[in-house]
């Protein structure tokens, strides 16, 4: 059952998360003398970037208001240890090396303390690698597959702050005020800052900031403010970029000695990512202040009942809430989950 907890959990606090948020760092001194544009004219910069191969680094900060996570004993379980890192992955300062060349050339090195994870896609090999246990796990993309969604994972440039504002940039619609910011600097380059305002008080986020790459377009920075709050809640940012394609020998990976190789069979773009009996989400409300829901038994009362359930969430009138600065998820006592950049109250509402 607590790998029916993990199903959920990662499931929809992370890509809630991730998509109402990103990774961070500040900006850095200086101002930036950049030709005078206008939002439209930035988005469009942004739509015409061409930049597919760059390097950098990618610091990452949270303030999400998230609750501790719960220490783990010996006995605890392995969902219960992937839920905890997970929750880390949220609430803790990250580092990652980011090197792209390409759709098919991928490496991010996220860099933990005394740790550190890869991701890697050299062609039609895919690797991922976990330093703390020497595990790995293969996978070979078919010939026919021109696309990263073919690889056993999500995108691995996914966090990146091209990845984020993508997110951001596609949602745009009449319920967003898009103006532009005083030119700044990002890794040590001119940069525009356009800001997106939701034109609502009905969602959680306040404002998102984008850093536009004066020259190449490239996003280089996300910054989501909470309603009423005076720093960003969740950022992405380079600390250091460098356009132009990496030195080929980073996407280069050789299993360490003494390490246990997985090998996994990708699902092909014609098969579907989830299994059959997956719960299928439904949406409600429109725009910042949409809801996601999952029916009722996808969470089940065994997994409802657990001991780190309780520690991870409130009660809330009809189940239980995580509730942090920019998302609430509400798991309902019959099992239901909805989640969204809304307060919990909202959530409750849908789930009547």
């Amino acid at each position: 059952m607590k790998h029916r907890l993990i199903r959920w959990l990662p499931a929809i606090v992370v890509p809630a998360a991730i998509a109402a948020g990103a990774i961070a760092i500040p900006l850095a001194a200086g101002a930036a003398d950049l030709p005078v544009k206008s939002p439209e004219d930035v988005l469009r910069l942004v739509a015409s970037s061409d930049t597919k191969a760059f390097s950098g680094t990618v610091e990452q900060t949270s303030d999400l208001g998230l609750p501790s996570i719960p220490k783990m004993g010996g006995g605890s379980s392995s969902a219960d240890s992937s839920i905890a890192s997970t929750l880390s992955l949220l609430m803790g300062d990250h580092t990652a090396k980011v090197y792209v060349d390409g759709p098919t050339k991928v490496r991010v090195q996220l860099l933990d303390q005394l740790a550190e994870r890869d991701a890697i896609r050299n062609g039609s090999d895919v690797w991922l690698y976990q330093s703390s246990d020497q595990s790995v796990t293969h996978a070979t993309v078919p010939a026919h597959e021109k696309s990263a969604t073919a690889t056993p994972t999500p995108d691995a440039t996914a966090t990146t702050p091209q990845a984020l504002a993508q997110k951001f940039l596609a949602a745009v619609d009449p319920a967003t005020k898009v103006t532009l910011g005083a030119n700044t600097k990002v890794a040590n380059r001119d940069a525009y800052d356009l800001v997106l305002t939701p034109r609502t008080d009905a969602t959680l986020v306040g404002s998102v900031s984008i850093a536009v790459d004066g020259q190449t377009g490239l996003p280089l920075q996300v910054q989501v403010m909470a309603r009423g709050a005076s720093s960003p809640a969740f950022q992405a940012g380079f600390s250091d970029f460098t356009p132009g394609a990496p030195d080929a020998s980073v996407f280069s990976f050789t299993p360490p000695k003494g390490a246990k190789v997985t090998e996994q069979t990708p699902k092909t773009s014609g098969e579907h990512s989830g299994s059959a009996d997956r719960p299928k989400p439904t949406v409600t409300g429109t725009g910042w202040a949409t809801i996601v829901s999952l029916p009722a038994g996808t969470v089940p009362a065994q997994a409802l009942a657990d001991p780190l359930l309780a520690q991870l969430t409130q009660p809330a009138g009809g189940g239980r809430a995580l509730s942090t600065t920019l998302v609430s998820v509400l798991v309902t006592a019959d099992g239901r989950v909805l989640a969204g950049a809304v307060p919990v109250s909202a959530l409750q509402a849908a789930a009547q």
